[in-house]
């Protein structure tokens, strides 16, 4: 028993060391993030300047459209910062299970800040249609959640396959156009009075599809490591 604690600790100490370097390597290449927030501002400033008469559904809707192509550009990029040598160094110190859980773990605080940060923009420029806000930011956090973990295994397994973006579309569409459409629907009982009885259905269908992503790449990813 002592053993397996003493190897949880250690892995856990490893995650937490990759995150840390990721962390770093933001923190020097802040051209990325701030890339990243430019995209979002000039998104809403084309849907301020384009859509005059913006209804509930056609707010909601473009707020997950745009949070798709943020999670696209956020995600892909966490890849390319690890040059073939750093690869050769990690595979020789950390499994493949710590490596794809270290940028889970990474890529779901980075879409949290910055799904928290494009529903600010969106409140600020297009209005404030919500009824019930504290739904929606929980829906919008738990949509980051589900957007990264579905990019971060799809990202990984493009990037060990030679950045092949034909396997990135043919794994992600049956996984990622379900999540938005739960996404969309769930969030839309935010606009809605009252508790709406089918939300918490809609969340274990996105709590479900979290797993598989997250199994998904424990399982796949670890075939990749080494090629």
């Amino acid at each position: 028993m002592y053993c397996t604690f003493g190897s949880v600790i250690g892995k856990s100490a490893q995650i937490f060391i990759l995150i840390k370097k990721d962390l770093l390597l933001e923190w020097r290449q802040k051209y990325a993030f701030y890339g990243v927030l430019l995209y979002v501002g000039s998104t809403v400033l084309v849907i301020y300047t384009g859509f005059l008469h913006r209804e509930e559904r056609v707010w909601n809707a473009m707020f997950w459209i745009t949070q798709l192509f943020i999670t696209v550009n956020t995600i892909a990029k966490s890849f390319l910062q690890d040059s073939p040598g750093r690869m050769l160094y990690y595979q020789s110190t950390v499994s493949a299970r710590i490596y794809i859980l270290s940028k889970l773990a990474y890529n779901l605080m980075l879409m949290l800040v910055m799904s928290v940060l494009s529903l600010g923009l969106f409140l600020a420029f297009l209005g404030n249609p919500l009824i019930n806000p504290a739904l929606y930011l929980g829906m919008v956090c738990l949509g980051g959640i589900s957007l990264s973990m579905m990019f971060t295994m799809l990202a990984a397994i493009s990037a060990k396959a030679g950045q092949n973006a034909a396997l990135m579309v043919i794994m992600g569409f049956p996984m990622v156009i379900p999540a938005l459409i739960v996404l969309v629907n769930a969030s839309a009982t935010a606009f809605q009075p009252g508790y709406q009885p089918g939300l918490f259905r809609l969340v274990l269908i996105l709590g479900c599809l979290d797993l598989l992503s997250i199994s998904l790449s424990l399982i796949l990813f670890p075939f990749l490591w080494k090629n």
